[in-house]
């Protein structure tokens, strides 16, 4: 999976979910989007704590119906431990959450669209920031 394939962070989604027009035109611009099944968990979990939790939960999956969601396995587990170890010989920790989405981008070679700056300590890692 490369090429112009991208995979989405929170922050983009719910920036893109909040009508930002720059989100929506370099979406349009991929060849082929998906989100990590712990990305879709972090915007239910915004959305039940939200004051308009249907209208958001409704947002979600549409969302899930258009975009390819990629899941953890066995192999993302192994990437994990990597990631988090290096991490940690750094002393540079960073969610829990971000390093299972890195692992699913590292695994499937696609290149992470985030606007948080605490990827870039993950080795090896494609971002971009929208």
């Amino acid at each position: 999976m490369t090429g112009n394939s991208i995979l989405l962070d929170t922050n983009i989604i719910s920036a893109l979910l909040a009508g930002d027009a720059v989100i929506a035109n370099n979406i349009d611009l991929a060849v082929k989007v998906f989100i990590p099944v712990t990305v879709i968990g972090e915007l239910y979990y915004g959305a039940q704590y939200s004051v308009q939790v249907q209208k958001n939960i409704n947002n979600i999956d549409k969302l899930i119906n258009s975009y390819e969601v990629l899941k953890t396995d066995n192999n993302t587990a192994k990437t994990y431990g990597t990631i988090k170890a290096s991490l940690r010989r750094k002393g540079k920790p960073i969610p829990e959450n971000d390093i299972w989405i890195a692992a699913i981008a590292k695994q499937y070679d696609l290149t992470l669209i985030t606007r948080d700056k605490h990827f870039s300590e993950i080795d090896e890692l494609n971002i971009i920031a929208w």
